[in-house]
């Protein structure tokens, strides 16, 4: 039941014939689950809590950088270098005490998506890369919960409830299969105006609370696109495929699957790599090869390594040859994730001494040199 401080609080809602006292205790009774609490996450978990939702999850596990709190509201200056969780849930009770905050810090893997997921009402699918999306797919719909997706990309953004439990489509029908890796930019090769993702994550939360109420329609079947330079929003028509592997009249996947594999990225189970400890101890010693960074030039403005040779990642292709093969090469990107593209980009070339850092320059703040700024 509510109290009377929260009566006061939901004042406004009780005045909305689609919520009222009922509605609120059902917005009370409910639990949400946001992966990620970056760009999306922020301002969806924000609403949430402010609307009432009485349990909300978070998962997470990255720290607060800088170039973060141009979007990621949720977060502020200093939390700079602290865990997101830590930042997200404190801001959260403090939107709303009322409300219970539940944090899982750890990275959304089809290890661990079933046991996290299973505790929630809808997942808040808040990432930015295509095998954690597969993956909340996949376990929302095998848990029969809603995955409510958005996603943006410069000054464009989408929203949509994948729900087939519900009648709808889900992720695959829309994208049966994931586009080549790298041919799509990143939030950080590709930028993101700020606001955007809080105009999708507002939407997100949005869809979840109408599903919680059981009001209104939610976009079930539908992708809804915002052209934010032309102030636009329309909307595609999306259907249910039969032959979709998940969700489909003859299912192949019936199980949480491989989602890196199945997304093409490079494997690092036969990929050369070492930890940051490692490479620190080669560069006190004299390094026996060469250092690439393979970030944006606006990351290495914001911190690098001394003695790096910076090849951005999509210039790779035009520029690997300006490497020298003769020693070994050391990659290097923010986490290790682009830097083992790197890696498996120059295999591809017949390059193989090549090895993987481990963990990126931001393992290197954690671990090495904490004074170097968030990038």
């Amino acid at each position: 039941m509510l109290t009377p401080a929260e009566k006061q609080r939901y004042a406004r809602h009780f005045t909305l014939p689609e919520v009222g006292e009922e509605g609120q205790e059902k917005l009370k009774q409910s639990a949400i689950l946001c992966i990620g609490t970056g760009g999306l996450g922020a301002p969806a978990a924000m609403y949430l809590a402010a609307a009432g939702v009485g349990r909300i999850g978070l998962v997470d596990a990255d720290h607060v950088e800088s170039s973060n709190l141009q979007r990621q509201i949720i977060h502020g200056e200093r939390w700079i270098g602290k865990p997101k969780l830590d930042s997200a849930k404190s801001r959260l009770l403090e939107i709303n005490p009322y409300i219970e905050v539940e944090c899982h810090e750890t990275r959304f893997t089809a290890a661990n998506a079933e046991q996290i997921a299973s505790e929630y009402d809808i997942i808040i699918d808040g990432t930015d890369n295509f095998p954690t999306r597969y993956l909340s797919n996949d376990v929302a719909y095998l848990l029969k919960k809603p995955n409510i997706y958005g996603s943006i990309f410069r000054f464009e953004g989408q929203v949509s409830v994948f729900a087939p439990h519900l009648g709808g489509p889900c992720y695959r029908c829309m994208l049966p299969t994931p586009p080549e890796p790298g041919s799509i930019p990143s939030c950080a090769e590709a930028g993101v105006l700020g606001v955007l993702p809080g105009i999708i994550g507002s939407l997100q939360a949005m869809e979840a609370i109408k599903l919680i109420l059981g009001a209104g329609k939610p976009p079930l079947g539908k992708l809804v696109h915002y052209d934010a330079l032309n102030t636009e929003f329309r909307k595609f028509t999306l259907r249910k495929d039969p032959e979709c592997p998940l969700c489909g009249n003859n299912p192949t996947i019936t199980e949480l699957i491989d989602y890196e594999q199945f997304c093409g990225l490079p494997s690092t189970s036969t990929m050369k790599e070492i930890t940051v400890l490692e490479l620190k101890e080669k560069l006190d010693t004299g390094l026996d090869g060469i250092l690439v960074d393979v970030r944006t030039p606006e990351e290495v403005a914001a911190a690098a390594l001394d003695g790096t040779q910076r090849i951005p990642l999509q210039e790779l292709p035009q520029r690997y040859r300006e490497i020298p093969t003769d020693k070994t090469i050391y990659i290097h990107c923010k986490a290790g994730g682009r830097s083992a593209k790197a890696c498996s980009f120059l295999a591809d070339q017949d390059i193989t001494n090549t090895v993987n850092i481990k963990g990126g320059i931001d393992a290197w703040r954690d671990l090495i040199d904490p004074s170097l700024p968030p990038a």
